[in-house]
């Protein structure tokens, strides 16, 4: 978007929901969250792209590089990153490409497939985790307070929703 709005869009749709429609509180919350997602994935994609990474690749490799032994099971990787196995193969095989990472055997299971950061993959993230930090991670606006309170209020939903349980 080249320049801001005049009004905010968001919620002159939820005035006339209101009017038109019922109650529209969810809506516009929810609206707003779609909004701010793509803010946000836009700021991360800029500042990620110099270093030849997406986000799911970046997040790969800082999840790699927080593994004890710096690899993981293809299957281990999918779960945490909470990725359908075809996804992670995509992902794992442009790391690989680009000399990120490297997929190694199993000691004992031949039906496993380990994944390992290599030293330029935790180059990589180190360049990449410099670069999103330094637009915190495009999550502008909201003092330190109202960023654990959003994440808070974003774990409820998740929670509520059977994204995770305790």
């Amino acid at each position: 978007m080249s320049r801001p709005l005049p009004f905010d869009p968001i919620a002159r749709a939820a005035q006339l929901w209101e009017a038109r429609i019922g109650p529209s509180e969810t809506m516009a919350a929810v609206t707003g969250i779609m909004r701010v997602q793509q803010i946000i994935q836009s700021a991360v994609d800029g500042a990620l792209k110099p270093h030849g990474l997406t986000f799911a690749r970046y997040e790969a490799l800082v999840l790699l590089t927080f593994a004890r032994a710096s690899h993981l099971p293809m299957r281990v990787m999918g779960e945490r990153l909470q990725l359908h196995p075809t996804s992670v193969t995509n992902i794992v095989d442009r790391l690989e490409k680009d000399g990120l990472v490297k997929r190694l055997p199993h000691p004992t299971d031949r039906r496993t497939t380990l994944v390992e950061i290599t030293d330029e993959g935790r180059a990589r993230r180190e360049e990449a985790t410099k670069a999103v930090t330094e637009i915190d991670f495009g999550l502008t606006g909201l003092t330190g307070k109202q960023t654990e309170q959003l994440t808070d209020l974003l774990t409820k939903v998740r929670k509520a929703t059977g994204d995770f349980t305790e």
